[in-house]
């Protein structure tokens, strides 16, 4: 086959794996917003209370979800392998992992309330907080097997199912959401509690209807993932955690990073964070879709690690991160273009009062401008390493970037020099920028080097 025509019939097979997967990452977004705007209606104590349980939910769900990645780099490379032995192996294990690593921060969140108190969140919104957390809590472990179950499918090159599975959540959510929270359909009225059930009760629905189509349907039933399932797989185990704690370390770091942010935004004043939290959404709902690029460039570059194709592994990196960097580079000038128009869309800008908050929100949308194309590089790149399995240097990468460059800097800037807030804006763009740079120094280096992880 000439090189134009595979290059088309591999970004061909990149937009079918991808464009499931990105639309995947946007209806967990949606669920989220759906989530926030349903507690809104019941007060700024419940919202602040909800919020505070989310931040904390999610530094554990990431985590877990960051270990478990892993499974979706090995089931591919043994997919493009033809070893469909391997790939139950890895699932089955992964799914161990999913629950017997979930149900201890399950645990951990019943101290919830103990936490907030250490770090000194006010009182008035503890209650709230313990509220959400005591039903919150038992969907984590539902959620991080589904997405085992997802890499599953990804590795296969049939993503769509566990897309329309959560576009269905979408909707059920919203549902529960609506039933729960507010009293509606003749049941009771929960409040936070009935929140914290839909959540759970959706994942609870998700994973099982995967898990179900993954036993009974062709091609997902030719693999047996449930077969000899108590079966514990040492070699596989010890794969599943080697590669995936520095997963789940990045991860960890580069959420905590943004969280770190807010906190200390805080600082500054209602005003300043309430503009914070306006101009994050912009960028939180474009990360989506190269984060969904990422998971594809892990399962591509993986199944090329199979076959032991080392040109194409790299190439479908680089291809990816082409796409990744055009979608990005169009979402900074339409930032540009509208930043206040984005802006209103959370806020009342008639009100006097909210006119501090919407020129600050705009301020930081620009700087917001100028990482997209490093954000979307950064999320690309880590993904094909991933499916190199070369997880640890990424890790220390993401540790001196969002926490030096980014963090550091940022503090320094915003207290140092007067600009205030708009410091740690900057520090995005520098920890992100940083990010980008060495990840791509990284692969090409591996490039350079004709790195190939063994079988």
């Amino acid at each position: 086959m000439l090189l134009p025509q595979r290059i088309f019939s591999e970004l061909s097979e990149m937009f079918r794996l991808a464009c499931p997967l990105v639309l995947t990452q946007l209806a967990w977004v949606a669920m989220l917003a759906t989530d926030t705007a349903m507690i809104g209606n019941l007060g700024s104590k419940e919202l602040a209370g909800a919020t505070l349980s989310l931040m904390v939910y999610f530094i554990l769900y990431v985590s877990c979800v960051g270990l478990t990645a892993s499974t979706a780099s090995l089931a591919a490379q043994h997919y493009g392998a033809g070893k469909k032995n391997m790939v139950r192996r890895v699932i089955r294990q992964g799914l161990w992992v999913a629950f017997f690593l979930t149900f201890p921060c399950v645990a951990a969140l019943s101290f919830l309330e103990w936490f907030l108190v250490l770090i000194g969140q006010p009182a008035s919104a503890l209650p709230h907080a313990n509220s959400y957390m005591s039903t919150l809590k038992w969907s984590l472990p539902f959620a991080v097997a589904f997405t085992v179950l997802r890499n599953f499918v990804s590795a296969l090159n049939r993503p769509m199912v566990a897309f329309w599975i959560m576009l269905t959540g979408v909707f059920l959510n919203a549902f529960l959401d609506y039933a729960l929270i507010f009293g509606n359909f003749g049941l009771p009225r929960l409040e936070l509690i009935g929140a914290g059930i839909s959540t759970t009760s959706v994942n609870v629905f998700m994973f099982g209807l995967l898990l179900v189509l993954t036993v009974r349907l062709k091609p997902y039933r030719n693999y047996k993932i449930v077969s000899k399932f108590f079966r514990l797989d040492w070699v596989i185990l010890k794969k599943i955690f080697r590669i995936g704690l520095p997963i789940a370390a990045m991860s960890l770091m580069e959420a905590g990073f943004f969280i770190a942010v807010a906190f200390v935004m805080g600082l500054f004043g209602v005003t300043a964070l309430a503009a914070h939290m306006i101009a994050i959404q912009l960028p939180h709902i474009s990360y989506m879709v190269p984060m969904g690029l990422g998971q594809a460039a892990t399962v591509l570059v993986g199944q090329a690690v199979g076959r032991r194709d080392i040109v194409t592994a790299y190439r479908v990196g680089w291809m990816v991160s082409v796409v990744a960097l055009i979608f990005m580079s169009a979402t900074t000038v339409l930032i540009l273009i509208i930043p206040e128009t984005f802006a209103s869309i959370f806020i009342d800008q008639s009100l006097i009062t909210n006119v501090p908050v919407m020129e600050l929100a705009v301020s930081f949308l620009l700087f917001a401008a100028f990482f997209q194309a490093a954000d979307g590089m950064q999320a690309v790149i880590a993904g094909a390493l991933r499916g190199l399995n070369d997880t640890f240097r990424p890790m220390l990468i993401a540790a001196l970037s969002y926490w030096v460059f980014g963090l550091g800097l940022g503090v320094v800037i915003a207290f140092k020099t007067g600009l205030g807030a708009i410091g740690l804006w900057i520090g995005f763009v520098a920890g992100l920028s940083a990010a980008a740079i060495l990840l791509t120094i990284r692969f090409l280096y591996l490039q350079r080097t004709h790195h190939m992880p063994s079988s």
